[in-house]
């Protein structure tokens, strides 16, 4: 459902007063639970972790997940969701820039080492001249994924580039390879048409791929890119978003984490 059919159908539902009520109920309740979004896979599973443990705490959390990057943050800005985690302190500033939404974080979640995978070779070295490599065409990921491919020897960029490079900060490229630039989402499909794809770790595990296993090269185990919860503007000290980072926060969810995914996610608290 879109956010305005969903802002739809709530406007017409506080037509009746008990749902009235329940919009009025303090939040985190079971008539109105937190309402946290996030993309499909390792952050909504974890989410399902944290749910259980701020309900030990008396906060209710609802899960929704998404299968893109935009939309958590409309979504969060036009009042449908009153938190996500599915983004890194990057992505939340450009978007904040980019589309003048009044979002904020209020605390680090997990870190996702963004890998380079590929099902014809088994270096950076033996990707071809010509080769096409598929990035994510988001700025920020873009950038993050041109520098992974830039400290493997794919190619090299203008000096202190950073996540916001793009394709035309590359300055040498001897093997002529071809950057293309795709929604994140459909890098583990683009693995058959390219010679290799870079790959956010919350779409490579969904895909049967995992980072320490199967990447051909991988981001460094001091990644800036870690993950945060976001809230609108003027919620960040809200008793709620402090009791939902407390149950994010967690020695079980370190554990957790650990546990499932076996190093691919690493906690960033």
């Amino acid at each position: 459902m879109t956010s305005i059919s969903r802002r739809l159908v709530l406007g017409a539902a506080l037509a009746t007063p008990s749902l009235a009520f329940a919009q009025n109920a303090e939040i985190g309740t079971a008539a109105r639970p937190l309402r946290i979004g996030a993309t499909a896979g390792p952050h909504s599973q974890v989410l399902e972790k944290v749910k259980e443990i701020a309900a030990r705490d008396g906060l209710v959390l609802r899960v929704t997940e998404f299968t893109d990057y935009i939309t958590p943050n409309a979504a969060l800005a036009a009042g449908d969701l009153d938190a996500n985690s599915f983004q890194h302190q990057p992505f939340l500033d450009q978007t904040v820039r980019d589309r003048k939404l009044p979002l904020v974080a209020i605390g680090k979640t997990l870190v996702f080492p963004m890998g380079l995978y590929s099902k014809r070779h088994k270096a950076v070295a033996d990707i071809p001249n010509g080769g096409r490599i598929a990035i994510p065409n988001d700025p920020t990921n873009g950038g993050r994924a041109l520098l992974l491919l830039a400290a493997n020897g794919a190619f090299k960029l203008t000096p202190g580039a950073d996540f916001r490079a793009t394709v035309a900060d590359i300055t040498e490229n001897p093997k002529r390879l071809r950057i293309v630039e795709l929604e994140a989402a459909q890098l583990p499909r683009a693995l058959d048409e390219v010679e290799a794809a870079t790959v956010n770790t919350n779409y490579a595990i969904p895909a049967g791929l995992n980072p320490v296993r199967d990447a051909i090269a991988i981001e460094s185990a001091d990644s800036p890119y870690a993950n945060l919860i976001a809230v609108k503007q003027g919620n960040e000290n809200a008793p709620w978003a402090k009791r939902l980072l407390a149950a994010y926060q967690n020695d079980e969810i370190k554990t957790f984490v650990r546990d499932t995914f076996q190093g691919a996610v690493v906690p960033a608290f």
